[in-house]
């Protein structure tokens, strides 16, 4: 999947701002949605760039399951969909998850991208956030995607 020019952009920002090589960026995360998410029956899943937000946005179809941006203090986050259990067990667990930033702060957290917060436990909410979504589609259309 190409990204479009202007998503080009907020990511070589988040490279430029990336000393530590542990501290997660943009680009992972978009490799990661692109390469692994893609690859299972969730086919239809699309990114773009909202420039209102200044924010990358990850759907499927057309609900949300994840965006990556800056708060106000230019800080990069990414903010991930969840149930309100697994947000409350996230941000007891990790500092630099917070409840999500400009959402519904029961059902989103946000996470600081240079943050102590292990690379598998990202992983593993976009995975969480991607089947949620996935999981509130219409059965017809989670058979339409499954079956492409």
């Amino acid at each position: 999947m190409r990204v479009p020019r202007y998503c080009e952009v907020v990511i070589e920002r988040s490279r430029n701002k990336r000393s530590n090589p542990e501290i997660l960026n943009i680009n992972m995360i978009r490799d990661y949605v692109i390469s692994n998410l893609r690859s299972n029956p969730l086919k239809t899943m699309y990114l773009d760039y909202k420039q209102e937000w200044d924010a990358i946005r990850y759907a499927v179809r057309v609900k949300l399951f994840a965006f990556a941006g800056n708060d106000a203090e230019s800080r990069s986050i990414i903010s991930v969909k969840h149930t309100p259990e697994r947000g409350e067990e996230l941000r007891e667990k990790y500092k630099d998850i917070i409840p999500g930033y400009y959402l519904i702060k029961t059902h989103w957290s946000s996470m600081f991208l240079n943050s102590n917060v292990p690379e598998a436990v990202l992983k593993q909410m976009l995975d969480e956030s991607y089947r949620l979504i996935f999981s509130a589609l219409h059965k017809k259309v989670q058979q339409e995607i499954s079956n492409q």
